[in-house]
């Protein structure tokens, strides 16, 4: 997704998340995040399983 995000890219944007968010509030963004994240590709996934249902037709 990003090819060229290297380690001193990772730390900077550490860092800035830190500074805006406060050491208290970055574990449950973090969290937060991640469970967006992974309730996005479960409903991408179901309707990708329903497009390939779908086009499946008996003749």
């Amino acid at each position: 997704m990003f090819p060229n995000l290297g380690i001193p890219e990772l730390a900077i944007l550490f860092v800035i998340g830190l500074v805006v968010f406060g050491p208290k509030k970055l574990p449950e963004l973090g969290k937060s995040v991640g469970e967006a994240l992974v309730n996005f590709k479960k409903a991408f996934q179901k309707t990708s399983n329903n497009d390939d249902s779908q086009s499946k037709l008996p003749e």
